[in-house]
């Protein structure tokens, strides 16, 4: 099982440094999170220049927004990346569960499903050569069929959208939820008919190190998650024996990936993880 880093939003000009050492330590994943309204980096934009600063690590978006972004120059914007990452460029796509993104986009939030739905499709025809609208879009992806496609959510609709889809499923649930779900998606995409299985990705929000940094996580994670209304949600695990747990209990229900989400900016955490990491997959 790979074990991938979710990295701080509270500090892009310290994301070269988290990357250099995540790819370093041998980690499998940089992962972004992506939302408009919010003190965020962009994360297409954040992943360009982490391609430039790494060699082989993976470059994912955990979860893009799709719908807030207009199709043609998306399929540019990540055929560029996936070219310019040599192919380790991952696009991880959800719907958004915040009015005020979408309000700051000015795009709908009805019918967003259907919307992601059909700019699966008009990229997958855009990557591969096709017309869109009447005209072509370059540049081509490294793989003709474009970057592998992830897609995140939690209703029927969004695990059946893997199936129709997706090359796989990005699980933002504790092992106790993600069980359902995972089994869910393996459910509706052998009665897809789709070959081979689908890449399961999970994720855990975690803060490693002295207590300082662990606060600032929590504060953080509090802070992000305050829309839900419910205090303590998503708060990070701290403890080095919950972590290896977490990523013990992910690889039982059949996670190809977790992915360890970081919302304090302090890079040192990498070396912690990185022991937590090899202790947890030694088991």
């Amino acid at each position: 099982m790979d074990i991938g880093i979710g990295l701080p939003i509270s500090a892009p000009e310290r994301l070269t440094d988290w990357a250099r050492a995540a790819e370093a330590h041998g980690f499998s994943t940089l992962a972004l999170l992506d939302r408009l309204a919010y003190d965020n980096p962009e994360p297409l934009a954040a992943l360009a220049v982490l391609a430039g600063a790494t060699r082989r690590i993976r470059l994912q978006t955990e979860v893009l927004l799709g719908p807030l972004r207009g199709t043609a120059l998306l399929a540019k914007q990540t055929a560029t990346l996936d070219r310019m990452a040599g192919g380790r460029f991952v696009l991880g796509l959800g719907i958004g569960g915040r009015d005020d993104d979408h309000a700051a986009a000015g795009t709908p939030t009805g019918g967003r499903g259907r919307a992601l739905d059909e700019q699966i499709v008009a990229l997958r025809r855009i990557w591969g050569g096709g017309a869109y609208r009447g005209t072509n879009i370059g540049p081509r992806p490294l793989t003709p069929t474009g970057p592998a496609v992830l897609l995140g959510g939690f209703a029927p609709a969004a695990l059946r959208r893997v199936a129709r889809h997706g090359d796989g499923f990005i699980c933002a649930a504790p092992p106790q939820w993600a069980g359902g779900l995972l089994d869910a998606v393996r459910r509706e995409w052998d009665a897809a008919g789709r070959a081979g299985k689908p890449r399961l990705v999970c994720q855990v929000n975690v803060a490693a190190g002295p207590a300082a940094t662990v606060e600032r996580a929590r504060r953080a994670v509090a802070d992000y998650y305050a829309f839900t209304g419910r205090p303590g949600w998503g708060a990070p695990l701290s403890d080095p024996e919950r972590i290896a747990g977490a990523i013990e209990a992910y690889r039982a229900l059949g996670a190809d990936e977790v992915v360890l989400y970081c919302y304090a900016d302090d890079p040192a955490q990498l070396d912690i993880l990185a022991r937590i990491r090899s202790i947890a997959l030694a088991k």
